[in-house]
């Protein structure tokens, strides 16, 4: 038998939702270098990385997201270590069985193989669209306070802070957005998206 299961649990350890968001969280957090000009009257910043990774809320749900991918890695390791206990088992009796006991049995544990692999990427996507909903989230209750900034700031054009290298600091919104953002909400409750429910749940065809 070809066995998968070592490359199964490899294939998900340590692969956390946030870990693809690393590269903004660094860009978030990263000191621009001095402006050399003034600011342009009605153009404004807002660095939506900035208001995700560095606000209260944000911080939160990084905390989160960590929680619920080492639970469903847990979930892996437990279904991987059952797995490989069997195959061993299987591989020192193999010389005992007959050749329909050998099928039998090393189809099953194939079968077993291939639905760790599926619950792997299942894992995988649901950490994925649980760390994009929340994020969501985020954005959406910064919305107003975004709307109120901009008005506040007679802001005619709002650039984005992913794109903009230099900007003279009176031009950027993005520290007012994460007071009112910290002041409005610090954290909410949320949970791991399940696919395999919402596949059972969905009405056949």
């Amino acid at each position: 038998m070809n066995m998968t299961t070592s490359k199964s649990a490899a294939a998900f350890a340590g692969v956390l939702a946030i870990a693809a968001f690393a590269p903004m969280v660094a860009q978030a957090q990263a000191q621009a270098s001095p402006p050399t000009g003034p600011a342009i009257p009605g153009m404004c910043i807002l660095s939506q990385e900035a208001l995700v990774f560095t606000s209260t809320v944000g911080k939160f749900v990084a905390t989160r997201l960590t929680q619920l991918n080492q639970a469903a890695q847990a979930e892996v390791n437990s279904q991987t270590t059952a797995l490989q206990a069997d195959e061993k088992a299987f591989e020192a009796a193999r010389s005992g069985l007959s050749g329909d006991q050998l099928q039998q049995r090393g189809a099953a544990l194939q079968a077993r193989e291939r639905d760790l692999e599926r619950t792997v990427q299942v894992r995988r996507e649901e950490m994925n669209q649980t760390a994009q909903k929340a994020q969501k989230r985020i954005l959406t209750e910064a919305q107003p306070i975004f709307q109120s900034a901009v008005r506040e700031h007679n802001c005619s054009v709002v650039l984005s802070g992913t794109d903009v290298l230099v900007a003279e600091t009176a031009m950027d919104i993005t520290p007012t957005v994460i007071a009112g953002l910290n002041a409005k909400i610090t954290q909410f409750e949320f949970e791991r998206e399940h696919l395999d429910q919402a596949a059972a749940a969905a009405p056949s065809q």
